[in-house]
This record gives structure tokens, sequence and C-alpha cells, in this order.
């Protein structure tokens, strides 16, 4: 018989990369105040996406999660939403049209504070101090007090998520994200992009298509779905006080839903079938997803599937390879046979970022294009070979024009990434590296 679940029975286990701390009376408060708060995200909106990556799960649709590395606190504005709102309404636009499946929008957004680290100890110029974990918990100033862990900043992550979903709500349904705007969008980084010519008659093609479709009368103006579009939200759910205060009861169906966010995942370093992570994933009845690395073995990721998904349910679960470019051939085939032959309908992603991670001669840590891309293009390889769908791809990106990662259409350089290095964590994608790798990705599925 399947165990007891409670949205606290995660305390009974081991709970790693969680913060230290100094004051657990004030952690409780704050956790009791947070509990008290509203929902951020509703059940039947958690429900709608796993209708919809069940879609992807039967090979009818595409995943296209993606967004910043770490939400930050210091650059919180509108425009930054909007900006990054819209370069992944673009992508979506071009993946769409080069496939011929809808594209299912999933951010990094409005609750991705927490970063899980390698030590609890960092060195920063010469000093060891407690590590970074995100906005969430601490502050990135290289001082010893910054890096205290603070329980108040789980209220302020909490109202800046509830501020970030009221504006992409806004923006989603009000007609910022009109098909005929995005395209023209579009359009305009075609002929600003240095490698416009190769883009361009896809480009030309959406093109031809929508002014077809305005011809038989199919316009934004007369189809609500060419007007505004459905965009979820989602997070790797790491501080699991915060996602336990946030967790409610659906008052229709009696199901525990975590309300912090459509769509949660577990990380690489937290994934253990015995840790607390896995306890509270798989007694809550959202979209789920759990990364899986190079050194996972397809039974231990065929055992994950039937802790978090025994009902084998479309749409449920999400595995999101971070393979590197130089294992993803030799690793994934045995991992997605055994899934197969297991009869678990997961829906297959590619985090081409985190397994393509190295430190350059400058001293920054970075990610090279080109990397990136071999790694889907093998993650492609492989769904061909086992016959089975690659349902879509998990990237972090900025629309600012940050100089973080190697290459891409301007080939920026070791020696450029100094210019604007801005990210508190992980490198990102910039806005054209990342619109260079939705006309990449559309060409390898046109050629497929």
């Amino acid at each position: 018989m399947a165990r007891e679940w409670t949205p606290s029975s995660w305390r009974e286990r081991a709970a790693k990369q969680q913060p230290t701390w100094p004051d657990a009376t004030a952690v409780d408060e704050v956790l009791k105040v947070l509990s008290g708060y509203p929902p951020l995200v509703f059940a039947g909106e958690s429900r709608q996406l796993r209708q919809d990556l069940g879609r992807v799960a039967r090979g009818e649709a595409l995943l296209l999660q993606a967004g910043d590395c770490a939400e930050s606190f210091d650059s919180f504005n509108a425009v930054s939403i909007r900006e990054r709102l819209r370069l992944i309404l673009q992508m979506a636009v071009v993946l769409t049209y080069s496939t011929g499946v809808p594209v299912v929008k999933t951010g990094r957004i409005a609750g991705q504070f927490a970063k899980p680290r390698s030590a609890d100890f960092e060195n920063v110029g010469g000093r060891e101090l407690p590590s970074f974990r995100g906005h969430i918990v601490n502050d990135p100033a290289p001082t010893e007090s910054a890096r205290i862990p603070d329980p108040t900043r789980l209220l302020q992550a909490y109202q800046q998520s509830a501020a970030t979903l009221n504006l992409l709500r806004a923006f989603t349904k009000g007609g910022f994200a009109d098909l005929a705007r995005v395209h023209a969008w579009n359009l305009e980084f075609v002929a600003q992009s240095p490698e416009g010519g190769r883009y361009e008659a896809l480009a030309n093609d959406i093109d031809r298509a929508l002014r077809f479709m305005s011809a038989c009368g199919v316009n934004t103006e007369s189809v609500p779905h060419l007007h505004e579009v459905d965009f979820y939200t989602s997070h790797e759910a790491l501080i699991l006080g915060y996602e336990e205060a946030l967790t409610r009861q659906d008052s229709l169906t009696g199901d525990w839903y975590d309300c912090s966010a459509h769509m949660v995942w577990i990380g690489e370093r937290t994934r253990e079938l015995d840790g607390a992570h896995v306890e509270f994933f798989r007694g809550i009845h959202n979209p789920i997803g759990c990364k899986i690395g190079p050194a996972a073995t397809a039974d231990e990721v065929v055992e994950l599937c039937d802790a978090l998904d025994p009902e084998r349910a479309e749409g449920r679960l999400t595995l999101i390879t971070r393979m590197g470019a130089d294992s993803i051939g030799d690793r994934l085939p045995p991992i997605l046979r055994a899934v197969r032959d297991s009869g678990h309908p997961v829906v297959w992603a590619c985090d081409p970022m985190h397994g393509n991670t190295f430190t350059s001669n400058s001293g920054h840590k970075t990610r090279h294009f080109d990397a990136i891309l071999a790694e889907i293009r093998g993650f492609f390889a492989a769904h061909a070979e086992v016959g089975t769908w690659p349902g879509g791809v998990h990237v972090e990106l900025t629309s600012d024009d940050v100089t973080e990662c190697l290459g891409g259409a301007e080939a920026l350089s070791d020696d450029e990434l100094d210019l604007r290095y801005e990210t508190i964590c992980d490198p990102r994608l910039n806005g054209r590296q990342s619109l260079d790798l939705a006309f990449e990705v559309a060409e390898m599925l046109r050629s497929a």
C-alpha cells in the first residue's frame, strides 16, 4: 500500500539543499503567514496545463520552457517581464510554424528564485562566505551579513511572484500576444540579424500563411486564440517549507496542489527516491518535472517514474534531460527505451544548458552556443533512434543584451564576456542568441 501523504510528510525525510536558517522560530512565523495568503495560481489552471502536456506526451504538441536562471529582487520591473515574455512568444511562433503543432509555453518565471549549490561555502574575492542560494534565501553581496539566510525574503518572493503573474495575465490576454504582432517582431529580428538570410525564407512562409488566413476571414480579430495565449509559470521547487506553505486542497476535487506555480520540478541534486523532494512531489497533483543528468541509470529513472507517476497519467510527469553534448548520444537512448517499455507516458524535454557549463580562460562560468545546439541535435537523434517523441526544450535565457554565453550568430568570444556579464548565478542566452536558437531548432525540425 502507498504511504499516507500530507503536505508536511516530506519533513520525515532528508531534505537536501535547504537553507541553514539561523532562527527556526522566525521561519515558522513566516511560513504561517504564507500559508494564509491567497494561492498564486489555481488548481484549474494546473489541470489545464496537465491536459496541454498530455498532448505533448502523445506527440501532438511541443513544450517550450524558458526563462531566467534565477529571478532577482534587484532587477524586478514591468519592462523586464514584458521583454522576457515577448522573447518566449517569438520563439514559440517560429517553432509552431515549423512543426505544425501547438507549442505549450511555460516560463521559468514568477517563482524561480532559489538555486541549488554544490557547496555550502564559496570563495569570493579571497574570502570564504556562505554560498548565495538565490534571492529567496540571501543576498549575493560579498559580505558575511548579506549571506545570512533571511526568512522574510520568502514573503518578498511571494509578493514579487504575485505581481509578475498579474502582469503576465494582462499581457497574454490583453492583445500583447496577438499573433500578427509577434510575427512582426520576428520579421524585425530577421531584418537585423547577421544571419537573416538563413531565416528569411521561414519568416516569409509564416507571413504568407498569415495573409492567406486573413484573406479567408481568419484573423486575430475573429479568432480569439490568435489574439491571446495560454502562458504558464514554473520553477524548481527547492525550498520545501515555502512550497508546503503554498500548497492548497482543491475545493472541487479534494486533491492537493502546490499553488506557487502551475508546474514545479525536482532538480538533479535532489531527486533521491527516499528524499524529501520526491516525497513532497508524489502527493501534489500539479504537472511536475524532474531533471535527469548523465549519471542516471535507466533503472533509476523508471523507479522515479513509478514513484512520481504511479497512475501513468499523460501530462503528469516531464523528464528534463541534461546530459551534455558529449554524453547524450550514449546515455539517453537506453533511458528512453526503459521508460517507453515501462508504459509511463512522460513528456521528454531537453535542457541543453546545464550539461555544457564550463569555466572559460577569463574565469567566467559560461556555455558555448554550439554545444547547446549539439545537445539538442543529440536529443532529437536519440528519440529518432528509439522512436519516441522529442517533446521540447528547456533553456535559460534573458531578453537583455548580456554577454554570458559564447558563440551564436555574433560569435561572442571569451574576451567579450566581461562587457555585460550580469547573471547572479548561471550564464544565460541573450535575446539574439535565444531567437537564433529557435530558428536553428526550427530548421532541425523541418529537416527531420
